[in-house]
């Protein structure tokens, strides 16, 4: 049954907005005169996944916050007893977001219509990934369905808290460099001119610092704009050629083999793919399937290619750690735990444990780069400006001894 959205008047003139459910607008609008409404205008909600699907411009409906909390209360709702369709209402009436009002609509009138929880999400795939509509979908078969959103709810709590504090580790390191660039670029551009002419009459030859810092500022004012193009054209460049699978592929591969980065890139991946991988198996999606759906979860190409590579090992018979440990980007705690998981039966809560051991372990090593980072930056950014001033003070203090 579609869901419309209506604008109406109460028995005390006040103005009315909501949604309802009735097979066509008209009877929409009975059902509204039903309630002593009058409806003053009635609209089908469009469906939020479709038209939507290639405007890369549209906000998201929920964002990774908001869809952890609310996967939360649907499985509290569900684990209560509640039928899916009435826990989508119960929803529905507390949002106060119009837009997941609407997108909740047209979940419970598909699941009304006969369809599945996990094909009605389907409908709106930019909000519910492949992943997200698996897991539902397994839930579903195993009649665990609010054991299964629990779990969908920890994982995707845990997936924000990693990248949140992956983030908030690079910012203070970030900011720092934005504000010190900002800086230089000032004393190059505005202070540096200023005190060469006051020495432009001067028949005496400046320092080698002050030549190299008036060469170097006259560079950026004449070229600078020059400069900052070349480098928005090398970015958006690097964008473009990162659109092709293959480059994409060597530019991953060779981005795990930088000393710093690659180990987090590595560990990031490794933590998210045993995460996925351990709640699709729990939630009983059969092995390779679960291995497909948690590749596609890699952003780094070239780890994705390991997994598929590994994929194609296990379909033909080999055992999930014996073929994750054939492929090296990928860190080796993860095929131990693996084997070890295999050898025991507890497959998804080994790799759950593997998973929180490469989550902890990526959490210290970006508080550790950014500590180290912190300091260095400060005293590259104090030398930079040190070896400013000393260009401008040199020539003062050669002009003092001349005088003399």
């Amino acid at each position: 049954m579609p869901a419309y959205k209506y604008d109406a008047l109460d028995a005390a003139g006040k103005s009315r907005q909501g949604l309802i459910e009735a097979d066509t607008p008209r009877a929409a609008r009975a059902a509204l005169r039903l309630q002593d409404l009058v409806p003053l205008s009635v609209s089908q909600v469009e469906q939020q996944g479709g038209p939507q699907q290639g405007n890369w411009f549209a906000r998201k409906v929920f964002s990774g916050t908001a869809l952890s909390v609310w996967t939360r209360q649907l499985a509290g709702l569900v684990g209560a007893g509640l039928p899916i369709e009435r826990a989508l209402t119960a929803l529905a009436d507390e949002c106060e977001e119009p837009r997941q009002r609407e997108l909740m609509a047209h979940i419970k009138a598909e699941v009304n219509a006969g369809a599945s929880f996990a094909r009605a999400l389907g409908g709106a795939a930019r909000e519910f990934d492949e992943i997200y509509r698996g897991v539902v979908a397994a839930g579903e078969q195993s009649g665990a369905l609010g054991e299964v959103l629990e779990r969908l709810a920890t994982d995707l709590e845990e997936r924000q808290a990693l990248r949140a504090k992956l983030l908030g580790a690079m910012a203070y390191p970030a900011i720092v460099s934005l504000i010190a660039l900002i800086i230089v670029i000032f004393l190059l551009t505005y202070v540096v001119p200023q005190v060469a002419t006051v020495f432009t009459n001067s028949k005496h030859a400046l320092p080698t610092l002050t030549v190299v810092m008036l060469a170097l500022s006259a560079f950026v004012r004449q070229w600078g704009w020059a400069l900052a193009l070349a480098l928005a054209a090398a970015g958006l460049g690097l964008r473009l050629a990162l659109r092709e699978e293959h480059f994409r592929q060597r530019f991953d591969a060779a981005l795990l083999r930088l000393p710093l980065v690659g180990v987090l890139a590595r560990g990031y991946n490794g933590a998210r793919f045993a995460g996925t991988l351990a709640m699709l198996a729990g939630a009983g999606v059969p092995i390779l399937k679960a291995l497909q759906a948690a590749a596609e979860t890699l952003s780094n190409r070239a780890m994705r290619a390991d997994a598929l590579a590994a994929l194609v090992q296990v379909r033909e018979g080999a055992p999930l750690g014996l073929a994750l440990a054939g492929k090296k980007r990928f860190p080796g705690i993860l095929a131990m735990f693996a084997r070890l998981g295999e050898q025991t039966g507890q497959l998804p809560q080994m790799l759950d444990r593997a998973a929180r051991q490469l989550s902890a372990e990526v959490q210290r090593r970006a508080m550790a780069v950014a500590t180290l980072l912190e300091p260095l930056l400060i005293a590259a950014m104090g030398l930079v400006v040190m070896l400013i001033v000393l260009a401008v003070l040199q020539p003062i203090i050669q002009l003092n001894t001349w005088v003399k």
